[in-house]
């Protein structure tokens, strides 16, 4: 299946870099005569999947962002003078506008609506198959979903014939309404294929959990909630014929359960909607696991050293039940390559934690190809049962906690765990989004949906509502004299 993506790939460096691929001469195309060939439209889709990599599983940039933000994980400075303050900074919301990952986020999602906009204009003028047309706007509203997401209020354009001067901004709200009509409007041209040529790629039940998305936190975007929207999507998708993936034991699993095949080599496609591929050197890197453990334990583990980074907060570990089987993707106490790991972090910043401080993460327990740099986990967007989980959440929130109950039931026993032994408060629905989808990108928008953003925890203090968003970029307010910062900064 990889390899699918990868010769598209492959073929869209060839014909912007060569003269001659095979007896294929795409100098002497003209744009549409190229597009309207039935391999252009998957070149011009690749060059804007080329761009996800960046969005999942990478270093110090949209991933970081978003993640060290939350309660989750961070990387703390280490005693030792390993690591600088960037990560703990996000986790302490101490951030600033100049803060690299942040400038890092916001040149990520306009670079990647650059490309969408050249590819949906080239298709457009080619004539191009409907269905390729709408996968790439879908995709196109998906970057903007996570600049909204993150930085609110921003400049937004769907033509590339502007100059940085001339971008004007608008308003959450009105970006909301448009991606909204971009999904409902190219949903339904999307075909229904899982896995093959689509794994990675937007298929119609991967735009419709993108809209139930869009709905489960159209309050926090617009100020009115969208409950009943989000729960009409989430079960769209449910008739797309997915299910969770075994949560068995597997003696030759590293992490001892099938649950953790999920976060491997290629996620498996009963569960997984939506996934970004990755492969070490080629496109993308999963640095997750090795940027978690120690330098001794990671040889020892996967034969190369870790780079000890990320930890998992004692509180957060401490949550999870002693027979949750997601419980195996931490590290504490005695490891291989003789190194003992202590759950209590004395200090993030200064004078920074100490070298065997910190739970450690190994959820996307590495394949390969792997080196020091990182590996080839998949990194799954969207899975089964997180819409599951919406599920609950928009039955509860509409005023039926009955009906909630059987769906996150069915993500705890595939967990290990028993039933609930009544119905869910929303409190448990929180805690079990946090348990299932620990380090996958969603735990922002959920503390931030739940009203815990700006709680204290841990070693963090609290804080007020306007670290709900990143602030504009310095170097983005540098060059658009339109753009106003967000309050607070």
């Amino acid at each position: 299946m990889k390899k699918i993506i990868f010769y598209t790939l492959a073929a869209l460096l060839l014909a912007s870099g060569c003269t001659k691929v095979d007896e294929n001469i795409y100098d002497k195309y003209t744009a549409d005569e190229f597009y309207a060939d039935p391999k252009g439209p998957d070149i011009a889709l690749a060059s804007v999947y080329a761009r996800m990599p960046q969005f999942g599983g990478g270093d110090n940039g949209y991933y970081d962002t978003n993640n060290m933000s939350t309660d989750e994980q961070v990387v703390p400075h280490r005693v030792s003078g390993d690591w600088g303050p960037e990560n703990a900074y996000l986790y302490t919301r101490a951030w600033t506008p100049t803060l690299g990952q942040i400038n890092t986020t916001w040149n990520a999602c306009y670079n990647s609506i650059y490309l969408a906009n050249l590819a949906v204009d080239q298709l457009i003028k080619a004539n191009a198959p409907a269905a390729k047309i709408s996968e790439v706007k879908i995709l196109r509203a998906w970057f903007y979903y996570l600049l909204i997401d993150d930085f609110g209020d921003v400049p937004f354009y769907t033509d590339n014939n502007i100059t940085t001067a001339q971008l004007k901004t608008q308003t959450r709200s009105q970006i909301f309404n448009w991606i909204v009509t971009e999904i409902t409007s190219n949903a339904d041209q999307l075909p229904e294929t899982k896995g093959g040529v689509f794994y990675g790629r937007f298929n119609k039940w991967a735009a419709y959990t993108f809209l139930a998305k869009m709905y489960l936190n159209a309050g926090v975007y617009t100020g009115t909630p969208k409950w009943a929207e989000c729960l009409a999507a989430c079960q769209k998708v449910a008739s797309g014929g997915y299910t969770l993936h075994p949560g068995t034991s597997n003696a030759s699993s590293p992490l001892g359960n099938r649950y953790f095949e999920l976060f491997g080599d290629v996620c498996p496609d009963d569960e997984t909607i939506l996934a970004i591929w990755l492969k070490r050197n080629v496109i993308g890197n999963n640095v997750l696991a090795l940027r978690s453990v120690n330098g001794p334990n990671g040889l020892a583990m996967f034969g190369f050293s870790g780079w000890n980074g990320t930890i998992v907060p004692e509180e957060t570990y401490n949550k999870y039940a002693a027979e949750d089987i997601r419980r195996k993707q931490f590290l504490i106490g005695p490891q291989p390559g003789g190194v003992t790991y202590t759950p209590k972090v004395s200090s993030l910043i200064n004078p920074g934690a100490g070298i065997t401080e910190g739970v450690r993460g190994v959820k996307f327990y590495p394949v390969a190809p792997n080196d020091g740099s990182g590996s080839s986990n998949d990194f799954p967007i969207y899975r089964y049962a997180d819409v599951l989980l919406m599920i609950a959440e928009c039955h509860l929130r509409l005023g039926n906690a009955a009906a909630a109950k059987p769906f996150i039931d069915q993500v705890r026993l595939r967990a290990g765990l028993a039933a609930l032994p009544g119905n869910p408060s929303l409190e448990q629905i929180y805690d079990e989004r946090g348990f299932e989808l620990n380090w996958e990108g969603h735990r922002r928008q959920d503390m931030i949906r739940f009203g815990t953003f700006t709680l204290a925890h841990g070693l963090v203090p609290a804080v007020d509502s306007h670290w709900q968003l990143f602030p504009i970029p310095t170097a983005a307010m540098n060059a658009n004299p339109n753009l106003k910062q967000n309050p607070g900064y």
